[in-house]
């Protein structure tokens, strides 16, 4: 196991745990903080949603953006149209409406998962090098994509929404 595999919760330490299991006590964790310590008032508090992943050539093969390797990789431009795909509800997106929902604060939820599920190029797959694993759909590095999630941010902001 990595060290990153170790997780605590209280005075229990864990060697893993499920993921989703995870994320839903930590998110539990920041809204109850919110909760105890922000004054709605004063603060304005947004959550940004999950990002998806492209692991799997499946999301993209509709609109022919992925090749048969699957994923994100080699992608270089946007897709060109949602697919049946785009409208699944991933898990995490689940807790994290759930959780706001439940909050006794105000909170604004910044749902980038649509618009990042179009966005297969822009990871730093294709600019990995030969002989990287080049599957990093995590970290989102090339502009655009963040650049968009941003002028959303602002217009949240304008709008007071």
């Amino acid at each position: 196991m990595c060290r990153w595999d170790y997780m605590q919760e209280g005075n229990t330490t864990y060697n893993d745990m499920d993921r989703l299991a995870a994320f839903s006590k930590g998110l539990a964790t920041w809204a109850s903080w919110v909760d105890a310590n922000v004054d709605a008032s004063l603060t304005r508090v947004i959550y940004q949603g999950v990002s998806p992943s492209h692991y799997t050539s499946k999301e993209q093969e509709s609109d022919g953006a992925a090749p048969a390797t699957g994923g994100c990789f080699q992608q270089t431009r946007p897709r060109q149209v949602a697919t049946d795909g785009d409208e699944r509800v991933f898990p995490e997106q689940v807790v994290v409406r759930g959780l706001i929902a439940s909050m006794s604060t105000p909170v604004s939820l910044l749902d980038i998962t649509s618009l990042s599920q179009l966005r297969i190029d822009a990871h730093p797959s294709v600019y990995g090098g030969p002989g990287r694993d080049g599957m990093d759909c995590t970290h989102w590095c090339i502009a655009g994509l963040p650049d968009a999630w941003n002028h959303i941010l602002y217009a949240m902001l304008l709008q007071g929404t």
